[in-house]
């Protein structure tokens, strides 16, 4: 049975793990200094980033989840930004992946969200066939400009 909890301080090196595994999948690097600014985010309780990390029978970190929650025209809440998931992939198929946003999913309406939202990739048919299950396809199209 997968257990998830808040990742703490402690846990810095397997969710480096994870999140390197995470920016693998995506063909992406992301410099040292904003790895570390992420996790220090991450383990702040005053910020608005949170984060939750997985766990196997036997202790094992098998996957992260990283969110947020930003204001909204829409509400008169926040809505909550399930921004980064990963499973480690000698650990998918197993529920983590459904556990870990379930507790996101959790979080954000104990915290008053309206709701919860995530991007993914379009060949991403793994994750988008668990995503298909626990969620509902808004339709709408992902645009960006790099400002950097």
């Amino acid at each position: 049975m997968v257990r998830i909890a808040p990742i703490e301080a402690r846990d810095r090196d397997e969710w480096l793990l994870l999140w390197k595994g995470y920016l693998d999948f995506y063909e992406s690097t992301i410099d040292e200094e904003t790895t570390d600014s992420t996790f220090a985010r991450i383990v702040d309780k005053r910020g608005n980033l949170h984060g939750a990390i997985a766990r196997d029978d036997d202790g094992r970190a098998i996957g992260i989840v990283h969110w947020l929650t930003h204001a909204a025209t829409w509400t008169r809440t926040d809505y909550c930004y399930l921004e980064d998931l990963f499973v480690s992939p000698d650990a998918r198929g197993g529920g983590t992946g459904a556990a870990l946003i379930e507790h996101v999913r959790a979080w954000a309406k104990q915290h008053g969200s309206a709701k919860v939202y995530w991007l993914t990739a379009e060949d991403n048919a793994t994750a988008r066939a668990l995503y298909d299950r626990v969620a509902r396809r808004s339709g709408m199209i992902h645009y960006q400009i790099a400002l950097d």
